[in-house]
């Protein structure tokens, strides 16, 4: 089911895997069955059996990769949007082309996500679909606004942070330590350390100042 923003009310999301690669397909999908809000109803290698398991099992999360064996996993996000408007698609890439990512949002896709990426922003994109928004990991972000640097803003692109972690995020760039950060945003010092650590992790970075450049990098924060 879905809020009045298009976004998955919990619990819960009934996902279905569409990728070629079927080691990968079958680690998903251990890894998603472990996970007590989210219903996975299989994997698809091709677009045809994709096809198939949308109108068999009605899922609402499609988690697809851009390449489907010799089929094109973007013209199948297209599609799947079209037809089903509820439907939410995560798409997984290897690919850091601008012009790949581009087609990827304007498909329709809610997310985009490195295929190498941790599992844990999966989830966090599975969790968070919302036709409002599409977020975007945020080394693809750079790739993106450098092939499309004024028409960012017409495909509703935010980052993968919540709306907490964004304020802590500008905190740390204003200079402010976690107790300050505690303070002001009426958390525990653990709560805001908790914030700093998922920043660090969804930017990749090794450090406050490392993070705090790489979103300025990637256009999050002036």
């Amino acid at each position: 089911m879905h809020d009045a923003g298009g976004r998955l009310r919990w619990g819960g999301a009934r996902v279905l895997v569409a990728d070629d690669h079927r080691t990968f397909t079958d680690l998903v999908g251990v890894a998603l069955r472990s996970e007590t809000e989210i219903d996975w109803v299989g994997a698809a290698h091709d677009a045809a059996s994709a096809r198939s398991m949308v109108d068999e099992f009605r899922p609402n999360v499609v988690i697809m990769d851009v390449r489907l064996g010799e089929d094109d996993g973007l013209l199948l996000t297209r599609e799947l949007t079209a037809d089903h408007p509820q439907m939410r698609i995560v798409v997984l890439t290897a690919e850091t082309n601008g012009k790949v990512l581009l087609r990827a949002a304007r498909a329709g896709a809610c997310a985009l996500l490195p295929k190498g990426g941790p599992f844990s922003e999966l989830l966090t994109a599975i969790r968070s679909a919302s036709s409002d928004s599409l977020s975007i990991q945020p080394a693809l972000l750079r790739a993106l606004r450098t092939e499309d640097p004024e028409g960012l803003d017409a495909h509703r692109t935010t980052t993968s942070l919540t709306p907490q972690e964004e304020r802590v995020l500008r905190m740390l760039s204003a200079g402010r330590d976690v107790r300050w950060i505690s303070h002001d945003l009426s958390i525990s010092v653990h709560t805001s350390r908790g914030y700093v650590k998922s920043i660090l992790s969804k930017l990749h970075a090794h450090s406050q100042l490392e993070a705090v450049a790489a979103a300025r990098e990637a256009g999050l924060i002036p």
